[in-house]
């Protein structure tokens, strides 16, 4: 029997569609870090004053990165969920779902009481909006890496899919800049009694238009080829699958996971609580490195459809081991210039540089019979060992060993993981998405 791929070409989609399809894309993705931004910073520099006062300032931050860390096992959850629905009815449906639920809880998390209000139920109402945002979130990016990636032409894929991992950059930056605002122009007080509430409310207008723009959206072509091929060739695929495409995607995952998670996340509070430096500071780095990844992002797109995912896979992970640790000693030196250096060259290439290759790569490891939910659950899963878990497990060493050498030992074991993944991955540079079966 022919194979669907050989029988034709997915449906064409005009460049109008393409477009559509980007911005779309971009903007769900850029929502979506902008909820989690928002909440991770927020984690980071007042919830554990907010919703866990009676505590002491270092038990206050491990749970407030616990709080952080509750919404990646929520994100399992949707990842299975809404990633069944999007291989079962499409794309489309299951983006507009997702982003309506992100959006709305994100924007509830402004209006919470505090502790000092309602004592206990506090934190628990906190918890329990994380785990509704992270439920829709779960597929979210996945759902937006895959819808981008079967739209995208062949030669181009790796630059139009990082224009997910802009968006994540572009939400990094939306959340940081509204936090480093907050910070340089309101006094201690007036942040902990209403101006933390801001960015989470002003989330709201940006839902509105990301739901708008879903209403318009075409469904993928792949999807829409995938659904003309003969049950009996989807039941031959399905057997065919061995599964070692999803594990090299969970390590893949692994590496940009953690690394954002120390470096997005952990670090902010860390430098603010332990090293005693100005909250302002480590938020600014974010937004400056966030401005860089305007250019890393795409360029790391372009070189891999030039040379192949592959090797600049290799590359990206053997510089964040290499630099892992004199990054941590420009952090700690005392010197804010420093300081911000070390932050920008982390994120750049440890965190936007990885994601990038891994918006296209990951997608293109999976066949279009279960792309969505495979795709979906390696970045879950991935988030959930590495990015959930960071940062609370980064708290407690320090805490215990009163040093930095925790931090930087497991940015060089999360990378290694994601090295030994590329080194083991087939070359998947211009993949036929149509095909039913998995790349390896």
């Amino acid at each position: 029997m022919t194979d669907v791929s050989e029988r034709a070409t997915p449906v064409q989609r005009s460049t109008k569609d393409l477009t559509r399809a980007a911005v779309s894309g971009w903007l769900g993705t850029a929502m979506e870090f902008m909820d989690f931004q928002l909440y991770s910073l927020a984690a980071a520099i007042v919830f554990n004053r907010i919703f866990f006062p009676d505590v002491s300032p270092a038990i206050g931050l491990i749970a407030a990165m616990a709080t952080y860390g509750v919404g990646y096992v929520a994100r399992l959850a949707g990842a299975v969920y809404f990633g069944r629905m999007g291989d079962r009815i499409g794309r489309k449906k299951v983006l507009f779902i997702t982003i309506t639920m992100m959006g709305a809880s994100t924007t509830l998390i402004g209006v919470l009481p505090t502790y000092q209000a309602i004592g206990i139920l506090a934190p628990m109402l906190l918890v329990l909006l994380r785990l509704i945002q992270g439920f829709g979130a779960g597929a979210e990016i996945a759902g937006a890496t895959v819808m981008l990636a079967e739209y995208a032409p062949p030669k181009k894929r790796g630059l139009i899919a990082s224009l997910v991992s802009l968006g994540t950059n572009s939400g990094t930056l939306a959340a940081s800049g509204l936090w480093a605002v907050l910070v340089a122009t309101l006094s201690d007080e007036q942040l902990l009694s209403w101006g933390w509430r801001l960015p989470f409310l002003l989330s709201f207008l940006l839902m509105l238009f990301a739901v708008w723009m879903r209403r318009n959206l075409k469904e993928s072509p792949v999807f829409e080829k995938r659904e003309a091929a003969p049950a009996a060739k989807i039941e031959t695929a399905a057997r065919q699958r061995k599964g070692k495409s999803f594990f090299l995607a969970l390590g893949l995952r692994f590496g940009q996971a953690g690394n954002s998670g120390l470096v997005q996340t952990f670090l902010v509070g860390y430098i603010a609580t332990d090293l005693a430096v100005s909250k302002s500071v480590p938020t600014t780095s974010i937004v400056w490195g966030s401005l860089l990844g305007f250019a890393t992002v795409p360029l790391i797109g372009l070189l891999g459809d030039r040379v192949g995912r592959r090797p600049v896979y290799i590359a990206l992970s053997l510089i964040t081991m290499i630099f892992a640790v004199p990054m941590l000693l420009l952090i700690t030196s005392g010197s804010t210039a420093g300081l911000m250096a070390g932050m920008i060259l982390g994120l750049n290439v440890g965190v936007l540089g990885l994601f990038s290759l891994e918006s296209v790569t990951m997608a293109e490891l999976f066949g279009a019979r279960n792309r969505f939910t495979q795709l979906a659950l390696a970045k879950e899963i991935g988030g959930i060992l590495a990015t959930a878990i960071g940062p609370v497990t980064a708290a407690a060493l320090t805490a215990w060993t009163g040093h930095w050498w925790p931090i930087a030992a497991m940015l060089i074991v999360y990378s290694a993981i994601t090295l030994v993944s590329a080194l083991l991955a087939p070359e998947t540079r211009g993949r036929d998405l149509v095909k039913l079966e998995d790349a390896a």
